[in-house]
């Protein structure tokens, strides 16, 4: 019996850890320093941009969003090549559970408390873009600072960044960070762990400034 329940334990904590949202894993290294750039500066429009969120466990996924507060771009002849980001962690919503204002208000509830990213202590995540390096079709490799519940790693993730035309300039990237890296431990229950990773859907839109 000791040796079924080991076994069972073990499936469920591989289960949990194979069972990240799709997405390429974005790479995550110390915080590197800032360089200043050169360029030409548009703020972000935080009710053009948006920023979309997965998680999952052993018996499902949620998923929801959470806003951008504030930021600008900087570019180079059109093209990106700096920028930082205010991220509005007061925000963040769940969207699968809107039949459910229960369940909905319990999960948000959660998510904002300690077990996960402390919103109370820490209302604000930022990002600064570190280094932008072009590769084909109009994507490039973004690296920058992302500070969580007041920990700074440095991530690098592929984004579509088409140079910016007379609307303004954006760009998308999809990709998984795994939280745990930000200190967001918490496990999940015993028999419904939580996956490592967190998959990001973001939106960027920067426009002309008057």
């Amino acid at each position: 019996m000791k040796t079924l329940k080991l076994g069972l334990i073990a499936t469920v904590f591989l289960a949990a850890c194979s069972n990240n949202p799709k997405g390429n894993k974005a790479t995550t290294a110390d915080a590197e320093a800032v360089q200043a750039v050169d360029g030409e500066t548009l703020n972000v429009d935080p009710a053009s941009s948006s920023i979309a969120w997965t998680g999952n466990k052993v018996t499902g996924s949620h998923t929801g969003t959470i806003n951008i507060q504030s930021g600008n771009v900087v570019l180079d002849e059109g093209k990106l090549v700096g920028g930082e980001f205010v991220i509005d962690m007061t925000t963040l919503t769940n969207k699968d559970l809107e039949a459910d204002v229960e369940n909905k208000s319990k999960l948000e509830g959660h998510l904002k408390a300690d077990d996960f990213f402390a919103v109370e202590k820490y209302p604000t995540s930022k990002f600064v873009i570190t280094k932008v390096t072009y590769k084909e079709d109009g994507k490039a490799e973004i690296a920058g600072n992302l500070t969580l519940r007041d920990v700074t790693k440095n991530v690098s993730f592929i984004a579509d960044v088409p140079a910016a035309s007379a609307d303004g300039f954006h760009a998308m990237a999809d990709f998984n960070i795994n939280r745990k890296d930000w200190g967001v431990m918490y496990e999940g229950m015993k028999d419904d762990l939580i996956a490592d990773e967190i998959n990001l859907k973001v939106h960027l839109m920067a426009k002309n400034n008057p």
